[in-house]
């Protein structure tokens, strides 16, 4: 496993001097692996890898230990994938890997419900050094389209009573940190909701690949470029761990990156091989970015009422176009 990394990129448009010390980032991309105990073996040595380079928060990709489900529609047994969100394989590997490092470890897992349903939740989580839960956060947006059937596996979060956006800023972090998955990194109200709560570092567990009825299109270009024009628009520092790989249908395009407020992309794994990534985050740049270019200051919300309007199905590319199939 490659390991690359990168320096806090210098500030473009500081005007008020910053204290705050470089915040040291790491994420694995990894190839999935039938045997569970190579996989977690695997993860386990990115993480650690991450740890040596000074890390202070390891970031892993969607479900991380599971085989992508979605590249085909799930049934009623698609909950025997399902695990405990605190006594689970996922958590005890970041909790031990977490321990054993003296960091935070994030994770993502498909999340048991509570109830008897079979769809259960795509839940990111972030462990703390002492190996406790410090965040839980349940993917909002939920695919519906060719090889990404994930609407037969997961129910949309939050969840009862529990917040779309929240925002975590653990003691000993020194960040505030916002955690949505995968398909959430599309929509730009993700993002700017993220942003208003305060978040400087969006991090987007993600698994995505080729497109299986299309498999002439890469949509990675698009995937980065939406990723990283959203931290633009709403001053964030994006932290984006795919995964790598053949994987039933689907072929993960790895791509794994940091990007920065400005746009810059600092530091990016390549397509088809496992990776660690490290970076150093002058997270004051959130900061200089909005001074220079308001964008949450000169905001008109009392104009975009359209955007909360329930979603006209029979209209869901907009007034004056017909509604068409979904590929599938």
């Amino acid at each position: 496993m490659i390991t690359l990394t990168a320096p806090a990129a210098p500030p473009l448009s500081r005007s008020t001097p910053s204290d705050r010390p470089p915040l040291r980032v790491g994420l694995v991309q990894h190839r999935w692996r039938d045997d569970a105990a190579d996989l977690a073996k695997t993860l386990r040595s990115g993480i650690d890898q991450a740890a040596a380079e000074g890390a202070a928060v390891v970031f892993l990709p969607e479900i991380t230990l599971l085989r992508y489900p979605a590249d085909r529609p799930g049934g009623d047994d698609a909950a025997a994938l399902t695990e405990d969100l605190e006594t689970g394989p996922t958590f005890t590997l970041a909790a031990e890997a977490a321990t054993a490092n003296g960091i935070f470890v994030h994770a993502s897992l498909y999340e048991r419900a509570p109830d008897a349903d079979w769809l259960g939740f795509n839940t990111a989580i972030l462990v703390s050094p002492d190996g406790t839960l410090v965040g839980r956060t349940r993917k909002l947006h939920i695919p519906i389209s060719a090889g990404y059937y994930e609407d037969t596996y997961f129910r949309p979060g939050p969840g009862p009573d529990a917040d779309p956006y929240p925002v975590y800023a653990p003691d000993g972090l020194g960040a505030r940190l916002g955690m949505p998955t995968c398909w959430d990194e599309w929509f730009p109200e993700v993002a700017r909701n993220y942003s208003l709560a305060g978040a400087e570092i969006v991090v987007y567990p993600t698994a995505i690949g080729s497109e299986p009825v299309f498999p002439d299109f890469d949509t990675q270009p698009l995937w980065q470029h939406v990723i990283v024009a959203n931290g633009i628009n709403s001053g964030l520092f994006m932290v984006v761990p795919n995964r790598t790989g053949d994987e039933g249908a689907l072929n993960f395009y790895g791509s794994s990156f940091i990007s920065d407020p400005y746009g810059r992309v600092l530091v990016q794994a390549p397509r088809d091989e496992e990776a660690v990534l490290v970076a150093d985050l002058d997270l004051d740049q959130r900061r200089d970015w909005l001074e220079l270019f308001p964008f949450l200051l000169t905001r008109r919300p009392d104009t975009y009422t359209a955007l909360t309007e329930p979603v006209d199905t029979q209209r869901p590319y907009g007034v004056g176009h017909e509604a068409t199939a979904v590929v599938k």
